[in-house]
C-alpha cells in the first residue's frame, strides 16, 4: 500500500516509516520544512510540503493514498493555550482526513495516549479521558473510530507517556531537558507515581500491524512497560547526566505538573495476544543509559 504518514520525520513517525518501507509499503510523509523534507527523502518515502494547518494538502495526500497513519502533533507545553491550539489544530486534520476517507473502506490509524485508571493498571477496554488539557485529543480520537460505521477502517494506537529512543523521548526525555537546562534532575512529589513506556522501533511493529490486520473501530496499546516509578527514572537521568536528583512540588512543572503527578501504569495483554506483537527492544530504564551527558 502507499501510506501517507503525518509527522513521519520525528522520534516516533521515522521508526513508522522506515517500518512500513521494510515491509514493503510505499510511504508519502507531511514535511513542513525543507529539513523535513529531506529527511522524508533520505529515508525512502516520499515529501508532501505542508503542515497539519494546511489541510488542503492534507486532503489531497489522503485522496492520493492507500491508507493514512496520523502521528503529528504540536509539541509546545509552554501554557495551556498553546495546548490547546495544538489540540484544536489536530482536531481539523482529522476532520479533513476523515471527511476525505468516508465510504472508502482504507485504513485511518490515529494516536492517543493509554488511560490513568485510579488503583490499577489501565487497558485497551478503559475508556480514555476528554477531561484535562489534552482531552479534546481524546474527543477527537473518539470521532474518528466512529468513522468505522462511515466505511473508514479507523483505528487507535494508544501510546505511553514514554516512546523512546537512545534515551529519548516521551515523559522521560523532558525530564532529561529540563535538568540540562537547570543543572538538577527534579520530578514532581515523592516520585512513587508510575509512567508506562514503550520503544520506539517496538511501537512502530504495533503501528504496522495495527494498519494491516487490526479491525474497524478498535484501539490498541503500545506498552512494554507497564510502569517504571519516576523517581527511578530521574535517578537514572540524573547520574547518566552528572546532575543531583531533587524532589519538587508539581507546580514547577507548570502546565505538565499534573500530568507528570499521576499514577498511570498500563497494559498491552489483549494487544499482545490479539495481534501477535511482542516488544524486543530495550526497556526504558535500560535505554536512559545511552543518555549522553
Amino acid at each position: 500500500m502507499n501510506i501517507f504518514v503525518t509527522g513521519g520525520t520525528g522520534l516516533i513517525g521515522s521508526a513508522v516509516v522506515a517500518e512500513l518501507l521494510t515491509h514493503g509499503h510505499a510511504v508519502t510523509a507531511l514535511a513542513r520544512s525543507e529539513e523535513s523534507a529531506l529527511a522524508a527523502q533520505k529515508a525512502g518515502a516520499e515529501p508532501v510540503r505542508g503542515g497539519l494547518s494546511d489541510l488542503d494538502v492534507l486532503r489531497g495526500a489522503a485522496d492520493r493514498a492507500d491508507g493514512v497513519v496520523h502521528l503529528a502533533f504540536g509539541h509546545d507545553f509552554s501554557s495551556l493555550e498553546a495546548v490547546a491550539r495544538s489540540v484544536a489544530e489536530e482536531a481539523a486534520a482529522l476532520g479533513a482526513l476523515g471527511e476525505v476517507l468516508t465510504g472508502s473502506g482504507r485504513p485511518l490509524v490515529t494516536v492517543s495516549g493509554t488511560p490513568q485508571v485510579p488503583g490499577r493498571a489501565s487497558t485497551e477496554d478503559d475508556p480514555i479521558s476528554t477531561e484535562g488539557p489534552v482531552g479534546g485529543r481524546a474527543r477527537s480520537v473518539m470521532g474518528v473510530l466512529a468513522l468505522a460505521e462511515h466505511g473508514v477502517k479507523t483505528n487507535a494506537v494508544r501510546l505511553p507517556r514514554t516512546v523512546h529512543n537512545q534515551g529519548n523521548g516521551g515523559f522521560a526525555g523532558l525530564l532529561a531537558h529540563m535538568a540540562r537546562q537547570s543543572g538538577v534532575c527534579r520530578y514532581p512529589g515523592d516520585g512513587s507515581q508510575r509512567w508506562p513506556a514503550v520503544h520506539a522501533l517496538d511501537a512502530a511493529v504495533l503501528f504496522r500491524l495495527v494498519l494491516e490486520t487490526a479491525p474497524a473501530g478498535t484501539e490498541w496499546h503500545a506498552v512494554a512497560d507497564e510502569g517504571d516509578a519516576v523517581r527511578d527514572i530521574a535517578t537514572v537521568i540524573g547520574r547518566r547526566l552528572g546532575l543531583p536528583v531533587e524532589e519538587v512540588p508539581a507546580a514547577a512543572f507548570g502546565p505538565l505538573g499534573a500530568i507528570f503527578s499521576i499514577d498511570q501504569p498500563s497494559t498491552s495483554t489483549r494487544t499482545r495476544e490479539e495481534l501477535g506483537w511482542e516488544p524486543t527492544h530495550p526497556s526504558l530504564l535500560d535505554d536512559l543509559e545511552n543518555l549522553q551527558p
